[in-house]
């Protein structure tokens, strides 16, 4: 028995007009799969698959959290994820992807197998920005990056900024330095457009 065999689903063999199936997707999943975007994770999938008069309607609920570095201390995070997705299965002479929710299978296999779609459904749930909630924050990663910041004089750091996000603390030792006026002639450039 393959590592995913449990994820094909025989709509060929299908006799109720609908099915429904169960999946917990949880590290061992995420390592076999073997793509870099998630490698550990929990994430429940129920799918709902129709038999329709031409094609299959596979209506995936995808309800978890996946593993994934911060965007500012680099530590890993558990990251939420929901997503609603459908997918059409037709019969076809050979696989094709016919769209992007629109899949062609061998009608005389008559099985998909939905392992990669499930995983590709949980990537595409992931936010661009994940980060950890204010105060969570690596603290020793974050007084490096600290030490790094540069505001302009009279602005305050961006709210979505990590420091502020993090716990709003100036770091003393850049205060009351002057900003470098090449920054504010290149600034200059962004406020005319």
């Amino acid at each position: 028995m393959g590592k995913f065999d449990k994820y094909r689903i025989d709509l060929k063999a299908m006799q109720a007009t609908t099915c429904k199936y169960d999946f917990l997707l949880d590290n061992l999943f995420f390592t076999d799969i073997d793509a870099p975007e998630v490698q550990k994770g929990k994430v429940n999938v129920s799918l709902t698959v129709k038999k329709m008069s031409h094609s299959f309607e596979l209506d995936f609920q995808t309800e978890g959290y996946v593993v994934v570095p911060c965007d500012r201390c680099l530590d890993d995070m558990e990251q939420p994820v929901t997503s609603s997705d459908k997918l059409f299965v037709k019969f076809g002479p050979d696989y094709a992807e016919e769209g992007d929710n629109l899949v062609a299978i061998p009608e005389d296999d008559g099985t998909i197998n939905v392992a990669w779609f499930m995983y590709e459904f949980i990537a595409l749930a992931i936010p661009m920005k994940h980060v950890h909630a204010p105060g969570k924050c690596n603290k020793t990663m974050s007084s490096e990056l600290r030490k790094h910041l540069r505001v302009a004089e009279g602005e305050e750091a961006d709210g979505d900024d990590f420091l502020a996000a993090d716990d709003g603390m100036e770091n003393a030792e850049d205060a009351g330095k002057p900003i470098d006026p090449r920054w504010n002639e290149l600034k200059k450039i962004l406020d005319n457009n």
